[in-house]
């Protein structure tokens, strides 16, 4: 009656072990360390690197106690912080630009037990310490940008085709043309709709004059306010890299808001500088008159042709660019990876403003078949991002850039190529700095509040129920166990409000426990024998159980759905908690109850504290 089948029993076993194993990670602590990565997506991330690291070890005598590859690049770790800085300098200058060397810190678990993929959980700001932005992205800045645009667009297009209006002007987001003439109105509705799908045209008449008004769809605006935050997130994750920050976290939050998190770095300021820096992006053109080696090999040198400049592509090959600048990125509306029709491979499309296209068009109609190189520019460093061959002359002011060797390559390409410059301004709403000691102490605090909550509870289980007191205490330990397992495996990042999770998990999970001892007790009361009693007690507690776990689940997911920041971060500890003390309570108290009882062919009483009848 009381008594598992193997599978069940195994089952725990298995569950316990895969819970310890993936748990002890976070008890072995951190020890200095840097990583290294690529700073360019063409730079390989391969074995070749880590024998070039621990070459470069070798040769400059700097012990350490690990290193070793995965995705995320290659890590070494050292006995002390000295070291550490140290060989961060020594990587940096004999890697050379191609690869970014950021101070870490890492798990000391042992080579086996990352062998198995058992990792530490992340922690978060406030249990490292760190600097924490939270940003407003100005919308509105961003559709007014892309209003302003398409006045110079709608000129362009009206003159290409010959069609006769008074004037366009921009009013709030919306474009007005303004004709003399329907017909001539009608011809422009007809080609702007073409051209624009995605505007939103109306008509109206001011005395004796015809306006088109054009303004953005709901689509077109949805499609610039993601562009927008996209592209600030991928340009705040450019400039990051410099900071030497091994984990930086920036990820959208709500609509219009981006969270920069920035664990170890303690100086605001020089965050601030390295957030609000600019860059520029400039279009030239390849000097192919000069490119015999003896030139290529002066210019190298710092004797570069008249005129020219000598730059390298991000393959590292040196390419002799002409000092007249054809376009900067200023010129540039709008970025994104596509997919050639006739060849079928990846490509970035470009657009530029009214402007920025009759110049383009007026280049490349002059330069059929020589090379335009795009370059980006920051902080005094240069860097060719691709150099194709015009193949004709381009108008309209859409851009096809060839030659990507995959969809990953056009897309990071794109987001280069408006990289330099945030896609809308942003502003600091919120900034708060934690320091390292506030963190230990945070965590300090998390640890000792969860650790005499459990022992509060096991005294008074163990006190109420005896022995099997002694059960749901060993279950809520193992519900803990798999909790903190569970992240690990999760990788998540565990933050003050995690870990008030953790704590208020393990006094919910104790009620089931409570629930079943109390149902075998009523049993026992009721005149049933012991095995009954707990066969009874098990299977008709289970209901409440799970009628007031699910409802707390529902609360639990309503928050991760709608909370944001430290709110979801509560939530996805609260829903995990809640599915390991269901597992715990029922499952695991009942195989260590069967051990117990479930083998024993007579039983005459319940070690389970002391029963009244009414």
């Amino acid at each position: 009656m009381n008594r598992y089948p193997m599978w069940k029993n195994i089952l725990v076993a298995v569950m316990i072990l895969i819970g310890f194993i993936y748990t002890i990670p976070n008890f072995f602590g951190e020890s200095p360390a840097v990583q290294i990565t690529p700073a360019k997506s063409t730079t390989k991330l391969d074995s070749a690197l880590l024998g070039q690291v621990e070459a470069i070890f070798k040769k400059e005598n700097i012990q350490y106690d690990g290193v070793y590859l995965d995705a995320r690049g290659v890590k070494a770790r050292f006995a002390s912080t000295d070291t550490q800085i140290k060989a961060k300098d020594v990587l940096q200058a004999g890697l050379g630009s191609d690869y970014t060397v950021a101070l870490n810190l890492l798990s000391r678990s042992p080579d086996w037990l990352r062998s198995l993929g058992a990792k530490p959980m992340y922690l978060g700001l406030d249990l490292r310490g760190g600097v924490h932005f939270l940003m407003q992205v100005d919308m509105k800045a961003a559709l007014s940008k892309a209003a302003e645009r398409f006045v110079g667009d709608f000129r362009s297009v009206l003159r290409k085709e010959r069609i006769s209006y008074v004037g366009v002007t921009r009013e709030g987001d919306e474009v007005q043309v303004r004709f003399n003439s329907e017909a001539e109105l009608i011809k422009a509705r007809a080609i702007i709709t073409k051209e624009y799908p995605n505007l939103t045209l109306t008509e109206s008449t001011d005395g004796e004059e015809k306006i088109l008004k054009a303004s953005l769809s709901l689509v077109e605006q949805k499609h610039i306010q993601d562009f927008a935050i996209k592209q600030n997130i991928q340009t705040l994750h450019n400039r990051i890299n410099e900071l030497g920050v091994a984990e930086p976290i920036i990820q959208q939050q709500g609509i219009d808001r981006v969270v920069v998190q920035l664990p170890g770095v303690q100086d605001t300021a020089k965050a601030k500088e390295i957030i609000g820096r600019t860059a520029t992006l400039e279009i030239r053109m390849v000097d192919e008159d000069k490119t015999d080696s003896l030139t290529m090999e002066n210019a190298l040198k710092g004797q570069a042709p008249m005129g020219d400049e000598v730059y390298k592509d991000r393959e590292g090959r040196p390419i002799l660019v002409k000092k007249n600048v054809v376009l900067t990125g200023d010129y540039i509306t709008d970025a994104g990876p596509g997919v050639d029709s006739q060849s079928g491979r990846s490509t970035v499309n470009v657009t530029l403003d009214g402007r920025g296209a009759r110049i383009f068009q007026q280049v490349t109609r002059e330069n059929v078949g020589k090379r335009m190189a795009i370059l980006l520019i920051e902080k005094g460093s240069t860097e060719v991002v691709t150099a194709p061959v015009i193949n004709g002359e381009i108008g309209g002011g859409r851009v096809q850039i060839t030659g990507m060797a995959n969809t990953q390559e056009a897309t990071d390409i794109s987001l280069l190529l408006r990289a330099g410059a945030l896609a809308a301004p942003m502003d600091i709403v919120e900034e708060r700095t934690v320091g390292p000691s506030m963190g230990q102490e945070n965590i300090n605090r998390g640890m000792h509040s969860t650790l005499w909550g459990f022992l509060a509870i096991a005294v008074m289980m163990m006190i109420y129920y005896m022995a099997f007191g002694v059960v749901s205490v060993a279950a809520l330990a193992i519900n803990l166990l798999l909790l903190v397992a569970i992240l690990s495996m999760l990788q998540a990042t565990l933050t003050l409000p995690g870990l008030a999770a953790i704590a208020l998990a393990l006094g919910m999970a104790i009620d089931a426990n409570v629930l079943i001892n109390e149902r075998i007790r009523e049993e026992l009361r009721n005149g049933n024998t012991p095995q009954a009693s707990i066969h009874a007690g098990y299977d008709r507690a289970w209901d409440t159980i799970l009628d007031s776990n699910v409802t707390t689940l529902i609360a639990g997911l309503a928050l991760f759905m709608f909370g944001t920041g430290p709110i979801k971060g509560f939530a996805v500890v609260h829903v995990l908690g809640i599915l390991t003390s269901m597992f715990s309570a029922v499952l695991v108290s009942r195989a260590f109850v069967n051990l117990i009882y479930g083998y024993r062919r007579k039983v005459s009483k319940l070690s389970i504290g002391q029963i009244f009848k009414a």
